[in-house]
This record gives structure tokens, sequence and C-alpha cells, in this order.
């Protein structure tokens, strides 16, 4: 009965480690064109439950909006059911360079699911759903 349990417990947390992992890495997306106006973001989720996040645009229109721009958020982030949930320290993460505060801000995790037949490519991928910055509800992001 013990090694029953040890067993399941065992197998939970696997599940647990596994989904955190698929979580991890490099994700992108680039909108606009780049005769015009190009937005670039970047986030890192590290391993170790930090991350950054770079926006970059840069636009050959002279609209009366800066040619280029560079915003950086940095913090925490953590894993629930298949939501990302971002934290930021003011008093640690934010700084002359780092200026984004993703203190509440939510993300939907979504890739393939493995009982999947299917031959369609899907791409992993984070959804924004909630956020302080106005511009990142909404944002799809894609795993490199």
């Amino acid at each position: 009965m013990k090694s029953t349990v040890l067993f399941i417990f065992l197998l939970l947390c696997s599940q647990l480690f596994s989904q955190s992992d698929a979580v991890t890495g490099d994700y992108y997306v680039q909108l606009g064109h780049k005769d015009s106006r190009l937005i670039e973001y970047r986030l890192t989720l590290n391993e170790d439950g930090s991350f950054s996040f770079h926006a970059h645009s840069k636009s050959s229109e002279k609209i009366g909006i800066p040619e280029e721009s560079n915003e950086y958020g940095r913090g925490s982030w953590a894993l629930k059911e298949r939501k990302v949930l971002f934290y930021t320290n003011p008093e640690k993460d934010i700084d002359q360079k780092y200026t984004l505060n993703f203190a509440n801000t939510r993300a939907h995790f979504m890739s393939k699911s493995p009982r999947s037949k299917s031959d369609a490519p899907f791409k992993t991928r984070l959804k924004f759903f909630e956020s302080g910055i106005f511009w990142i509800e909404g944002l799809e992001i894609f795993k490199r």
C-alpha cells in the first residue's frame, strides 16, 4: 500500500515538473512590417523562475512617435495549472532600464496536446489575458 501511494505521488510530481520544463525557454513575435512600423517582443522564461522581457519598436514613418524605442521588464514567474503568473518586485526588478511592471500579469500556456493525433502544426505559445500593461493584454508570443 505504501509503495502504491509513493508511486502515485512520484508520478504526479513528475507531471508537474515536466509541465514546467515545457514552459521554460525563449518566446518571440514580430508584428508590423519593416518598411513602416516593426514591433518585436522577446520573452525568456528561465528554469530558476526568473524572466526577462524586451519590446523593441522601430518606425520609418515620421508621425510624431520616436523612430526607435526599447522597453524592458524582468521579475519572476510561476506555473499554476496552464497559466503563467508573472511577478515584479518594484524594489529589486525595476530600475532605469527595466521599467515595465509585470505585477498581476497572466498568460495561458498553449501547446499541442500529447493526445492529439492531428498532423496539423501547432506553435507552442503564451497568450496574455491580464496585465497592468495595456498593450500586453491579448498578445500572443510564440516559443522558439
